[in-house]
């Protein structure tokens, strides 16, 4: 399983509420794709390329929307009065993002789980940080490193862990073109660290499709 080490976290200070840059200009955007499509030769008066270039700036602002200012997810958390010790995992979290390398798609799911320390955090609240750091220019291993950090910095838990599978289209559709392959990055930390702990996580990956190892 890869594992690159602490990679930079590219948008969060030290609240979680990240610095973040303003929506870019639409039109803006759509004129740099035109001029994009002119100097790749494509025939800009074909009907079917007739307002590509607006609707191709729409879709990356929409796919870059983890970028933008107001788009950090609120982590909300509350006391652990409970005082719930063990694994809260959730896992199967679908999600898209676009390779920084060749701004191609790669898509998979993400696992997330911690020990619960003094906070606990709503589920939802899960999924939303996998969406807010999929949504910008990514590589794998560095948004399997931000996603176990955020959780870090604002549930302060025993441990945390998160691993990571997708298949990349520029893998699938250029270069050694092998589709089908699944990249699986992992990040841990505190408790995680050890054995026991990191395989009872793995264990219930495991249990639907054999494949999770570290």
């Amino acid at each position: 399983m890869r594992n690159t080490g602490r990679a930079p976290l590219l948008t969060l200070d030290r609240t979680g509420e990240g610095r973040q840059e303003p929506e870019p200009d639409l039109d803006e955007v759509a004129a740099k794709f035109r001029a994009a499509f002119e100097a790749l030769g494509l025939d800009l008066s074909d009907p079917n390329l007739v307002g590509t270039e607006r609707r191709v700036a729409r879709a990356y602002r929409e796919l870059f929307a983890g970028l933008y200012a107001g788009s950090a997810p609120e982590l909300r958390t509350f006391a652990n009065t409970e005082g719930y010790s063990e694994m809260v995992a959730v896992t199967d979290i679908p999600f898209h993002s676009l390779c920084a390398h060749h701004l191609l798609p790669f898509f998979g799911t993400a696992h997330l789980a911690y020990l619960p320390g003094e906070k606990i955090v709503g589920l939802s609240k899960l999924a939303r940080v996998v969406d807010f750091y999929a949504r910008r220019p990514q590589i794998q291993e560095r948004m399997t490193e931000q996603v176990v950090e955020l959780l870090v910095e604002r549930l302060r838990p025993a441990g945390a862990m998160v691993v990571i599978q997708a298949r990349h289209s520029c893998m699938e559709m250029r270069g050694v073109a092998k589709a089908g392959a699944v990249t699986t990055t992992s990040a841990v930390r505190g408790v995680f660290d050890e054995q026991r702990t990191r395989q009872e996580f793995l264990g219930l990956l495991g249990t639907r499709r054999g494949s999770a190892r570290l």
